[in-house]
């Protein structure tokens, strides 16, 4: 149940995030609820204090010519025969129903209470009892009051009444005193504020859907142009330039049309321009390059005769053979990296998968480059699981990606120790190579993997040299379906992870070990 819960939670989240006019709707909706409520309260409210002072007034008028009548008709009372006091009020009491009057319904009730004395003669005595205290005791003082109360009708439900009181003779201080009392039930006006209820009810339901109405439709009057924007923005993206936006009429929606057909012609124009220099370029790289390899490998030979002989030359022609020699490895170190991205380029590049010992893959990575890790009094610290870890991958091409990393770590790490390590999970291995020096800032991290890119132009470097490096391997890991990622913080050192499935052709969802260090502090205690 929880789960279903949630689900439908996140569901009606993003359909709440993704469509604008599901969220206009439902403000709309909330606004004008809001305001049709704070409306119909107050009007309602209006409607019954008026109705109600209109019963008030009505009642108030009523019993006052009701008190001037009973003030006749009891003048001449014989106050010491109680049963003709009771025939008196009776009397009174049935003219003054008889009577009737502009307030509707009501009934009466008169009190005849003799001086110093605690008996008292009531005509319907059950109205009398349900008589608020407060009302009693505020027409026995000597003044004429009002109230609301709950008072039982004929079969003994309660029902909102307005009572008045007013006293017909004498005062508090009087010998005797008769009080009157209206009972006006409000039930007609219980009626009328009920249906006017409904009615206000019904009409703010009806104008609050007629007011979500309109903005839902103005809304999609105008959400659907933007929409078709983003439909045809999408597929520019995904390479169909030749889609347009349809021009409809001449308003702001359809300048906007017109603007973004404009821009999309001007991107097709660019991309296109872009594309023959990105073709122009690829092509003479891989000319120049396949170009260069006939000459080149006739003056390795040459120059390899040289160097053999270098021991029968004088020295200063003996050092230049050398030179010669070394940067002729170099060049075709350069010149090997640019057939390789020939080839990435042309999509011709194959991968030879094969199930391969990745520890043993790691040794021999990092045995390869001891020499260049002496040079630098660099440490080299491996750490691997126990277990062999085996993953079907191209091992020259993970060999490589490896020794890159591991020689850029070793230049860039100051002399510190360079960390390797290898850890796998069910689905994916993953190496990663950290080291302590200068480390990359934000932006030089985002160009470190960009072609001929070097975060110090100037750097007197020792290995390979091209600027591809980290370009290739990156396209090595991109063709094992892997990651290459990397992290650097200055004065902090860098860290670069490879991760590949261990099985060819698996897409990955995770690395076993993060690409942020867990601890930062250099060895040796320094920050």
């Amino acid at each position: 149940m929880r789960r279903t819960t949630r689900q439908a939670a996140r569901r009606a989240l993003e359909t709440w995030r993704s469509s604008l006019q599901i969220r206009i709707g439902a403000i709309t909706t909330v606004v004008a609820g809001t305001v049709v409520v704070i409306v119909s309260m107050v009007l309602f409210s209006q409607i019954r204090d008026q109705l109600l002072d209109v019963k008030r007034q009505a009642a108030i008028d009523q019993v006052q010519a009701g008190v001037v009548y009973a003030q006749r008709e009891v003048a001449g009372i014989a106050t010491g025969d109680a049963a003709s006091v009771r025939s008196t009020l009776t009397r009174t009491v049935n003219q003054l129903l008889d009577r009737g009057g502009a307030a509707g319904d009501f009934d009466v009730v008169m009190v005849y209470r003799p001086a110093n004395q605690d008996r008292t003669t009531t005509t319907r005595r059950p109205l009398y009892e349900a008589l608020p205290r407060e009302l009693r005791a505020a027409v026995d003082s000597g003044s004429q009051a009002s109230k609301y109360d709950q008072v039982p009708d004929g079969m003994g439900n309660p029902q909102s009444t307005l009572l008045v009181g007013s006293p017909v003779t004498g005062d508090a201080q009087g010998p005797d005193r008769i009080e009157l009392y209206y009972a006006f039930p409000l039930q007609q006006e219980q009626e009328s504020l009920s249906l006017i209820r409904s009615t206000v009810v019904i009409s703010g339901i009806a104008l609050t859907l007629l007011v979500v109405g309109i903005a839902v439709l103005v809304t999609r009057l105008v959400v659907d142009p933007v929409r078709r924007a983003a439909g045809t923005a999408q597929r520019l993206a995904e390479g169909q330039l030749e889609e347009r936006m349809v021009v409809r009429g001449e308003d702001d929606l359809a300048r906007l049309a017109t603007s973004f057909n404009a821009m999309a012609d001007s991107l097709q124009r660019q991309i296109t321009q872009l594309e023959g220099l990105s073709q122009l370029q690829q092509r003479f790289t891989s000319d120049v390059s396949h170009e260069l390899r006939t000459p080149l490998t006739t003056v390795q030979m040459a120059a390899e005769i040289l160097h053999e002989s270098r021991d029968e030359f004088a020295p200063h022609v003996a050092r230049s053979a050398e030179l010669l020699h070394t940067e002729l490895d170099r060049f075709e170190a350069l010149l090997t990296d640019l057939l390789e991205i020939s080839r990435y380029d042309a999509g011709a590049a194959v991968l030879d998968s094969a199930p391969t010992d990745l520890g043993a893959l790691v040794d021999r990575v990092v045995d390869g480059v001891t020499a260049l890790a002496l040079r630098h009094d660099c440490a080299l610290q491996v750490s691997a699981p126990a277990e062999a870890v085996i993953a079907e991958v191209d091992a020259r091409r993970v060999e490589r990606i490896l020794r890159n990393l591991v020689g850029n770590a070793i230049e860039h790490g100051a002399g510190h120790p360079v960390e390797i390590t290898l850890a796998a999970n069910r689905s994916a291995a993953a190496v990663t190579v950290r080291d302590h020096g200068v480390g990359l800032s934000a932006g030089e991290a985002q160009h470190v993997f960009d072609r001929f890119w070097r975060a110090d132009p100037s750097r007197v470097r020792t290995v390979g040299g091209s600027g591809l490096g980290l370009s290739i391997s990156l396209e090595d890991a991109r063709l094992h379906g892997g990651w290459l990622q990397g992290w650097g913080q200055p004065g902090a050192g860098a860290q670069f992870r490879l991760t590949v499935p261990l099985v060819a052709g698996e897409d990955l969802t995770s690395s076993p070990l993060p690409l942020r260090p867990v601890r930062l502090r250099r060895p040796g205690g320094a920050r």
